[in-house]
C-alpha cells in the first residue's frame, strides 16, 4: 500500500493537538494532564481556599460624640454608613487581603442599630500551578465605639484654641431658638468640641482656629452680624520662634427681630427708597427686611448700614396687646402675601367698658375677617423714650399697628410634629445665694414661654419653615390617649397646621450616634 506523505503529516499534527488524558483524584472527571493537574477545576475550588488567611470578622472604631471612624494608625475620618470612604476603612482593617487580588467589593444591609457592618468580597488567586481561581465570602465588623483624642480633649478644661461667643440684646431667646434651628440643618455645630449656654447668648468652643472662622462665615450667611476678633498669648517658645493663641470671636446680632416696631432714622429711610420711619420687621435674614403697614413697601437693611446708625427697636413682641377686628374693607391693593385693607378694631379689654374703636390700614387684609383677635400696638396709648419717635410728625403715626392674628389653638403640647435641639451646657448665671429658687423658675418659664412663641411662628409661617428641620412626633400621649381638654374655646378652623409631607423621619437621619449599645 502506497503511503501518502500528506496523510502522514497531519496525522502527526492531530497527535500533538491532542493532550493527555488522566481522570480527576476526586470525582473521576477526564481532564488535560499534561499541565501536571490531577484535580479538575470545580473540585479545586471546592478543596483549596484561596481566602484562607483573611479573616471572617473585624473590628472599626468609631467615635460618637463626632461621628468619625478611626483610619489606623491615628487619623479619625469622617465616613457615612455604606459610603465608599467607609469600604476602605473596612479593607484595610483585613490582614492577608494583599495576598490576594480583589476583584470587588460590596455592603450587605443590616440594621442601623445593629452595631455591624457585613462586607461581600469577591477575590482572585493561584490554588495551584498555573490554576487561578475565584472566590466569594462575607466579612462581618463590629462597630466597637470609643473616643477620639479630640473629643477627649474637649472634656478637659483649658484646651480650647479658639471661641465664637453670639450675643444678641434682646430680653427673649426666640432668635437663638431659630439660629438653633439653623445650624442642626446644615450640621454648623460639627466642629465644635463643647457649647455652652449663657443668658445673653450661646459660646461656641473649638480647638483650631479655622473652625471658629468657619463658623463666622455661617452666621453671615444666615444672620445679620458683626464681630470682632481678639487673641491672647499662651505660650512662646524662644528658640523656635512659635507662640501659641487662644482666639475669640465676639458677634453681636442685629437687637431687632421679627414683628418688632421700629422708627427708622429719617436719612436711612430716604436712602431705603423713601420708606416711611415708622415701620415693621417683617423678617430676618442675612438682612433686615421692613415693611410699611399703611403702603406695603417693603425694603431691606444690611447689618453694615445697620450698625453705621445703630438705632434701637421702637417695641418689640413682648408689647403686643389683644384687639377685636369689628370691620375689614380691602384696598384692593396687594404685595405678594401681604394686602392692604382699612380695618376697624377695638381693644378687647374695652369691649363692653367703652365705646372707643380705631380705624386703621393693616397688611392683615388677606387673613383677618370681623370678629377675628388680633395682635397689635397700641401706639396711641404707649409711652415711648425714644428721640427717633418724638421726632415723627404724630400725624401720620396711626393709633394701632397690628402685627398678627391670634388663632384659637386646642392641644398646644400634642403637636404631631418637634425639633432637634443641640445638647449645650448651661453656664452659671450667678453663684451667688440670692439667685434663689424663684428667680431659676422665672428664668425657665420665661424659656418655656419664648419656646411657644417660635413654635407658633413656625406654624403660621410656611416660608419660615422651608429653612429648617421639622421632625414627626412620634411620642404618643399617656395612656395612649390623646388629650382633648383645651382652655375652653374651640379650634379656629383656619388655624395653621403643619402637613405631614413636610416632616422628616428621624428615622432617615439615624446615624450610629443615635443607635444604641449592644450588650
Amino acid at each position: 500500500m502506497e503511503f501518502n506523505q500528506a496523510q502522514y503529516g497531519q496525522a502527526l499534527q492531530g497527535q500533538e493537538q491532542m493532550g493527555a488524558t488522566v481522570l480527576c483524584c476526586n470525582c473521576g472527571t477526564p481532564i488535560d494532564g499534561s499541565g501536571g493537574l490531577v484535580m479538575c477545576y470545580d473540585c479545586i475550588k471546592m478543596t483549596v481556599d484561596i481566602s484562607e488567611g483573611i479573616p471572617r470578622e473585624a473590628n472599626v472604631s468609631f467615635c460618637r460624640n463626632c461621628e468619625r471612624f478611626l483610619q489606623p494608625p491615628g487619623q479619625w475620618i469622617r465616613a457615612d454608613l455604606e459610603s465608599r470612604e467607609l469600604l476602605a476603612i473596612c479593607l484595610r482593617r483585613l490582614k492577608g487581603l494583599t495576598k490576594v487580588r480583589l476583584v470587588d467589593a460590596s455592603f450587605i444591609w443590616t440594621e442601623p442599630h445593629s452595631r455591624r457592618i457585613r462586607v461581600k468580597l469577591t477575590v482572585q488567586g493561584e490554588a495551584m500551578a498555573g490554576t487561578i481561581i475565584q472566590q466569594t465570602f462575607e466579612v462581618e465588623y463590629i462597630v466597637i465605639a470609643m473616643q477620639c483624642p479630640d473629643c477627649a480633649r474637649s472634656y478637659t478644661t483649658n484646651t480650647w484654641r479658639a471661641t465664637v461667643q453670639i450675643r444678641q440684646k434682646v430680653p427673649h431667646k426666640r432668635t437663638f431658638l431659630f439660629l438653633e434651628q439653623l445650624i442642626l440643618k446644615h450640621n454648623a455645630h460639627v466642629d465644635t468640641i463643647s457649647i455652652s449656654e449663657s443668658r445673653d447668648g450661646l459660646d461656641f468652643f473649638y480647638a483650631q482656629k479655622n473652625h471658629a472662622v468657619k463658623m463666622i462665615d455661617f452666621l453671615n450667611s444666615v444672620v445679620p452680624i458683626k464681630y470682632k476678633k481678639s487673641e491672647e498669648l499662651i505660650s512662646q517658645d524662644t528658640h523656635t520662634g512659635s507662640s501659641t493663641y487662644k482666639f475669640s470671636y465676639s458677634v453681636e446680632i442685629v437687637p431687632i427681630c421679627r414683628d418688632d416696631l421700629v422708627v427708622l432714622p429719617k436719612k436711612l429711610a430716604k436712602s431705603m427708597g423713601d420708606i416711611s420711619q415708622f415701620v415693621l420687621c417683617s423678617k430676618i435674614s442675612n438682612t433686615v427686611q421692613f415693611i410699611d403697614p399703611t403702603t406695603l413697601q417693603i425694603a431691606d437693611l444690611s447689618p453694615s448700614v445697620y450698625w453705621r446708625y445703630n438705632f434701637p427697636p421702637l417695641a418689640d413682641a413682648s408689647q403686643l396687646v389683644e384687639f377685636i377686628v369689628l370691620d375689614v374693607e380691602s384696598t384692593g391693593i396687594s404685595r405678594g402675601k401681604n394686602v392692604l385693607a382699612d380695618v376697624c378694631v377695638a381693644r378687647a379689654s374695652d369691649l363692653g367698658v367703652n365705646d372707643q374703636v380705631y380705624y386703621i390700614k393693616s397688611h392683615l387684609g388677606g387673613i383677618i375677617h370681623a370678629g377675628d383677635t388680633v395682635m397689635g400696638y397700641f401706639v396711641s396709648n404707649s409711652n415711648y423714650n425714644s428721640d427717633l419717635f418724638d421726632g415723627l410728625q404724630l400725624d401720620y403715626v396711626p393709633d394701632v399697628v397690628l402685627v398678627k392674628k391670634l388663632y384659637k389653638r386646642k392641644n398646644k403640647k400634642n403637636r404631631n410634629w418637634k425639633l432637634k435641639r443641640m445638647a449645650r451646657e448651661r453656664a452659671d448665671i450667678d453663684a451667688s445665694q440670692d439667685y434663689n429658687d424663684r428667680t431659676q423658675r422665672q428664668e425657665m418659664e420665661r424659656a418655656e414661654r419664648d419656646y411657644e412663641l417660635f413654635l407658633q411662628e413656625l406654624e403660621e409661617d410656611e416660608e419660615l419653615r422651608q429653612k429648617i428641620n421639622l421632625y414627626k412626633n412620634q411620642k404618643q400621649p399617656e395612656n395612649g390617649v390623646q388629650s382633648t381638654v383645651d382652655d375652653g374655646d374651640d379650634e379656629d378652623e383656619d388655624a395653621p397646621e403643619i402637613n405631614i409631607d413636610e416632616l422628616l423621619d428621624e428615622l432617615d437621619e439615624m446615624t450610629l450616634e443615635d443607635t444604641p449599645m449592644e450588650d
